[in-house]
């Protein structure tokens, strides 16, 4: 299982790697992209950021498996992105009013409630779960919707069709990534009721 304490065969201490540096490139882009939305509220060049992140999401972890170069910061580094990516996304979205507050507070929420499981994981030696399908086809899904309900934020035909596709697509993603975090949570109750406590390591006093 992903995560455990002491695990020799997982991914290798790497830092200056192709993925990585794509990953780095998603979290520049987040700055960025808020402004674009917000302050000359340039829709098109926000657009472009966003397929550019979800090219490079694509690609990290396409080339970390291709180059041989999964990496332990790799492995923060992208699901830290997506998530950045997503808070951004919402907040710009919900400060434009092309969004309501209320979808733009449920995605954090649910964020909230996975980073408040990590101490009872480590109680037990893990650091993390595997990553549940459900989250990826969620993520997928919201990254799909967002710049389809930016592009909605106008008049004509296209503008039509892409408010509703990108409804269709936020709200199947909100609904599976709080189902996901519901077997998320509940993988680590099992885990928690058939696995023991790992213990403290003791300080050292010198």
């Amino acid at each position: 299982m992903a995560g455990e304490a002491g695990d020799t065969d997982g991914p290798r201490a790497l830092v200056w790697t192709i993925p990585n540096a794509l990953s780095a490139l998603r979290l520049l882009g987040i700055p960025l992209f808020l402004w674009l939305v917000l302050v000359p509220e340039a829709d098109a060049w926000a657009l472009a950021v966003l397929m550019v992140s979800g090219v490079t999401d694509y690609l990290d972890g396409w080339l970390a498996r291709k180059l041989d170069q999964q990496s332990v910061i790799g492995q923060i580094l992208d699901p830290v992105a997506d998530r950045l990516y997503i808070l951004a996304v919402v907040v710009g979205l919900a400060l434009r009013d092309i969004i309501p507050w209320w979808m733009a507070v449920s995605l954090p929420l649910r964020d909230l409630l996975m980073w408040g499981l990590v101490p009872l994981l480590r109680t037990r030696g893990f650091s993390a779960l595997p990553v549940h399908f459900l989250g990826k086809a969620a993520t997928a899904n919201l990254l799909y919707a967002f710049p389809l309900l930016l592009l909605g934020d106008g008049d004509g035909t296209v503008a039509t069709l892409a408010e509703v596709f990108g409804w269709a697509f936020a709200f199947w993603g909100i609904g599976l990534y709080w189902w996901a975090g519901v077997l998320y949570t509940w993988q680590v109750h099992r885990l928690l009721q058939t696995t023991e406590r790992r213990p403290a390591h003791p300080r050292s006093d010198g």
